[in-house]
């Protein structure tokens, strides 16, 4: 504890960052990510193995830095968070050990946390969340619209049936020759850009608040092959594929994420995840929620990818609920977003 207020170290290792953030009371006081985005761009995505590898090369020194930026001792610290899933089983290993060390011998609590609600109150970075919301989670490996009617209360309402949006982007920017992350370099090509010429995609028909990206990330494959096939895949049509790619992608995620806030009556719209960082996304959520008189709260571009603070500040809402883990407390790279969570 420092100066009566309690002080939270956090650990995030779901995927391919390697992060530890320490939250002093409200004060975020250090945020250190080793990404491993470089180590796997020769695979075209993230090589499991090789992430949970590049987790215990680097967790010590993320520690230790993490301690030392923060200006803070390790026994000031009150609590650890840590990423309990979902994500890469190995990957959640390493960071759980990592704090479950550090809880047994500084003998102060262990919070294991759910990566999503991370992403969700990364936002109150920015400020509170309001009741009744709509969380939307998009990233490479989740789609879901989460209605939430008060703090750490979370219902399901709408998911992907197939692909996640990110791994959609990610799957056509190969196609299209784009490095990975496929997703980022889309927006880099496509971002303040007016000129570009959209191509029609098929438009699924989904019932409810499910979106689908199976169908429609086929089409598109097909269509790029004929290209490559006639000869016709040059920088501009590259450019009209990416383009086209993210309107429908997106597009088709806001018409359900504003169905949902006309049938739920929601006082806000909440953003998190990867996705979350995209350009024409945030454009159009922000153009959408002031034609549909709706706040839309959208995290800062820092902390849209994965990072400990949104898990030090999720961790902060289970502590003042009293949801604590034990030392037997496991992964689960399938974690299901509701509350209380089985060690």
């Amino acid at each position: 504890m420092i100066d009566n207020k309690k002080v939270i170290l956090a650990i995030e290792s779901s995927c391919d960052e390697t992060s530890v953030a320490i939250l002093v009371g409200e004060e975020l006081k250090c945020n250190i990510i080793s990404s491993q985005i470089k180590e796997h761009i020769p695979f075209g995505g993230v090589y499991p193995e090789l992430a949970s590898r590049l987790h215990v090369e680097k967790i010590d020194y993320v520690i230790s830095k993490a301690v030392q930026e923060a200006n803070v001792s390790f026994e000031d610290l009150d609590y650890i968070c840590v990423t309990k899933g979902p994500g890469l089983p190995g990957a959640l290993q390493i960071g759980m050990m990592a704090g479950k060390v550090l809880s047994g011998f500084l003998n102060i609590p262990l919070i294991g946390v759910h990566h999503l609600m991370g992403h969700i109150y990364a936002n109150e970075y920015i400020e509170k969340i309001k009741y009744p919301s709509l969380a939307v989670i998009i990233s490479g490996g989740n789609t879901e619209l989460v209605l939430m009617k008060d703090l750490l209360n979370f219902e399901l309402i709408g998911q992907t049936l197939d692909d996640a949006i990110g791994e959609s982007f990610d799957k056509i920017a190969r196609k299209l020759d784009l490095p990975y992350p496929g997703g980022v370099n889309i927006d880099k090509l496509t971002k303040d850009r007016t000129d570009i010429e959209l191509i029609k995609f098929p438009k699924p028909h989904i019932k409810g608040f499910d979106v689908s990206y199976s169908g429609l990330k086929s089409a598109v494959s097909r269509m790029i092959d004929e290209d490559i096939k006639n000869n016709l895949l040059d920088e501009t049509r590259v450019l009209q594929y990416a383009y086209s790619t993210e309107v429908h992608l997106i597009d088709q995620l806001l018409n359900k994420v504003f169905l949902a806030d006309k049938t739920y009556n929601i006082k806000q719209i909440v953003f998190g995840g990867g996705v979350s960082a995209n350009s024409y996304l945030r454009k159009q959520a922000l153009e959408l929620g002031k034609k549909n008189n709706v706040e839309i709260l959208i995290p800062p571009l820092w902390c849209t990818t994965d990072n400990a603070a949104m898990i030090a500040i999720a961790g902060k809402h289970l502590i003042e609920k009293g949801y604590f883990s034990s030392l037997k407390c496991t992964t689960n790279p399938s974690l299901e977003l509701e509350l209380p969570y089985e060690d």
